[in-house]
């Protein structure tokens, strides 16, 4: 790597006034280190969030969850109030890479990077939730723009996530089982607001709602009632599969995911 300065941020309002020029936020760390190992980026400073306390934590009002952004995977995975509320968020969290991952990834920091093939924007997605942002709330249909690209502006945050707890929910994700991201993961969500059927690790441009599907199970909520796999045209072709067999497999996670919730 490269020399660089460090700050450790006590609040939102100091990280943000930190963030200007060259200078880069870090949470877990689970992909930018990498990325300045191999001198893919060269900030001037990192600015650590993992002491912001109004970034930390999960609360469980209503009919909702909200979770601090730099909160991490592990603590997701084991909070009772998350596994009693939502158990399919919940199971999503345990999944995430290997335990070293999951004590040291956050959540701001996935929904930030928005991976192509990562959990949770899916679970965002699938669930129909409000990002939290440094300059305001940001519904999450609004807030993933494409592959690594989201709504963030230069210098913002994501502070956090809220949930809607749904009627019934269920993630199934076929892992790539040398990196443990999804090959291809469904989350699907039933709810006041209707069915919602997001993807990740399958298309060029990110996560996405597969609306047919959507259509489907909101007349019959029912694994029989999944569609044939979509068209292949936009979907991810490498080594670990081709375009045609990622649009498979969203079929077989998703009819897989509805009879987990049924």
């Amino acid at each position: 790597m490269y020399n660089f300065d460090y700050q450790k941020a006590s609040s939102v309002a100091d990280a943000v006034a930190a963030l200007g020029g060259e200078a880069q936020a870090i949470s877990g760390g689970q992909t930018l280190i990498p990325t300045l190992k191999a001198r893919l980026g060269a900030p001037s400073k990192l600015v650590d969030l993992t002491g912001i306390a109004e970034m930390q934590g999960i609360t469980v009002s209503g009919n909702s969850v909200k979770i601090g952004g730099a909160t991490t995977h592990h603590a997701v995975a084991s909070s009772a109030e998350v596994q009693g509320a939502i158990p399919a968020l919940a199971a999503l969290a345990a999944n995430i890479g290997d335990p070293a991952v999951r004590h040291r990834g956050t959540i701001g920091g996935s929904v930030a990077n928005n991976d192509p093939s990562a959990c949770y924007p899916s679970a965002c997605l699938g669930l129909g939730a409000t990002i939290h942002t440094s300059e305001g709330d940001v519904a999450a249909d609004d807030f993933f723009q494409g592959m690594f690209d989201t709504a963030l502006g230069e210098g913002q945050i994501v502070t956090g996530v809220t949930f809607p707890v749904p009627q019934a929910a269920n993630y199934q994700k076929f892992v790539q089982p040398a990196s443990r991201f999804a090959l291809v993961g469904v989350f699907v969500s039933k709810g006041a607001g209707g069915v919602r059927v997001a993807v990740t690790g399958a298309s060029e441009s990110g996560v996405f709602r597969w609306t047919a599907a959507e259509e489907a199970l909101g007349a019959n909520f029912s694994a029989d009632a999944v569609p044939a796999a979509p068209s292949a045209d936009g979907l991810i072709g490498d080594i670990h599969g081709s375009p045609e067999y990622r649009a498979h497999l969203i079929a077989v996670m998703t009819k897989r995911a509805v009879a987990a919730s049924e």
